[in-house]
């Protein structure tokens, strides 16, 4: 069995196979994150609906023209984002308005997408299987018939669910796998909960202290007693839609089994298309008050997943501190936290070793996730750059 499958479907077949004994949860979430997982009644995980999930993420015939999957612009070996783009690139070279967001620990997150527009996992995936600008298919109804002709997959969907490929399944099918991509017991898990007092670096402590107060970072960014997710689940105006977006010269370009070149941004800009106006919140509110509101990203693994920002603005974690370290834009509507802070460079070096003690213990095992489809000739299903890991 693939090694990274084993590491959720070998624990769930011995606890299935314990009776109706046995009470323990599926999946118990690893120190750090809150517990018990959060899993809607109606759609318990299963290995089979796990392991079904993480097919259809890496299937690129989930595309009208079989070339884009969930994991083309969620990498895994990028952070479950895409660190070469400020702005996802969706089908046929189109360029998507916002930075595409990490999906470590997503089973957490109260409100899906920048702007909080779905409510929950399940449904989450019509919105980019049918935008334009992202999959590219031109109806939920279309993905459905598609899948149910593929060789296999409806026997699969019936050995999952008990019935065939419907927008329920495949909703709950791709749900129960990103449920799985939990990440925790980072060395900041280890000193602030366990108590191991050597985990993180006299550094890093310095920079919690920093986080929890000059900084104001925890104002937003959120720490429990016994777990942390690093955000309030709220929206907020950073003035960073204000930021103007300085593009640069050369942009470097991973074409695969570690060919790297570096293109001129006027060339790329020939077949990217630029993106439409963000107002953020506002947009599934219509409350003028949520304009230019996005949603506090968690900071687990954030040194994992650059660019940061709705719009990928802000290139490295030196960059963000420098731009909350100035008090934002001063844009109007800016949330009044943020202000200038008078930060010593000595303070901020600190506080990216707080930030990058906040990486998980398995994000090696996680950025191994990719599933080579045998339609496609055994290449992988995502975008380049996440090569050199062996396949299931």
């Amino acid at each position: 069995m693939n090694p990274v499958l084993s590491r959720w479907v070998l624990p769930l077949l011995f606890l299935l196979s314990a009776g109706p004994a046995v009470s323990q949860p599926l999946i118990v979430p690893p120190l750090g994150l809150p517990s018990p997982l959060p899993v809607p009644d109606d759609n318990p995980l299963t290995p089979e609906k796990i392991a079904l999930g993480r097919k259809l993420f890496f299937d690129r015939r989930l595309s009208p023209n079989n070339t884009m999957s969930c994991a083309m612009c969620h990498v895994p070996a990028q952070g479950f984002t895409v660190n070469e783009v400020r702005l996802a690139v969706g089908i046929n070279g189109k360029t998507g308005r916002r930075n595409a967001p990490a999906l470590y620990n997503v089973a957490y997150q109260r409100l899906l997408f920048h702007d909080g527009r779905e409510f929950f996992l399940e449904d989450q995936i019509i919105s980019p299987l049918t935008n334009p600008v992202e999959m590219g298919n031109p109806s939920i109804g279309y993905v459905v018939d598609k899948v149910r002709k593929l060789p296999g997959y409806e026997d699969e969907f019936r050995a999952a669910f008990g019935t065939g490929v419907s927008v329920a399944t495949l909703g709950k099918a791709l749900a129960s796998y990103q449920r799985t991509l939990l990440s925790g017991n980072a060395p900041f898990d280890r000193w602030y909960f366990a108590g191991e007092a050597e985990a993180v670096s006299e550094e890093a402590k310095a920079g919690f202290a920093i986080f929890t107060g000059k900084g104001r970072c925890v104002s937003c960014h959120l720490i429990g007693e016994h777990a942390a997710l690093f955000t309030d689940h709220a929206f907020h105006n950073t003035g960073v839609a204000h930021l103007p977006l300085i593009p640069e010269k050369t942009v470097e370009v991973d074409l695969g089994s570690g060919f790297v070149v570096r293109l001129p941004r006027t060339q790329l800009d020939q077949v990217l298309l630029p993106p439409e106006k963000d107002l953020g919140r506002y947009e599934v509110t219509l409350d003028p008050a949520d304009l230019w509101r996005y949603k506090t990203p968690s900071l687990r693994n954030v040194a994992l997943t650059a660019p940061y920002m709705h719009n990928g603005v802000l290139l490295t974690l030196d960059e963000v501190i420098d731009y909350y370290d100035r008090g934002g834009t001063g844009a109007e509507g800016q949330d009044p936290r943020i202000a200038p802070l008078g930060l010593t460079p000595e303070e901020k070096r600190a506080l990216v070793a707080f930030l990058h003690s906040l990486t998980g213990d398995n994000v090696t095992t996680l950025a191994q996730e990719r599933y080579p489809h045998a339609e496609l000739g055994g290449t992988m299903a995502a975008r380049p750059g996440a090569t050199g890991y062996p396949g299931p």
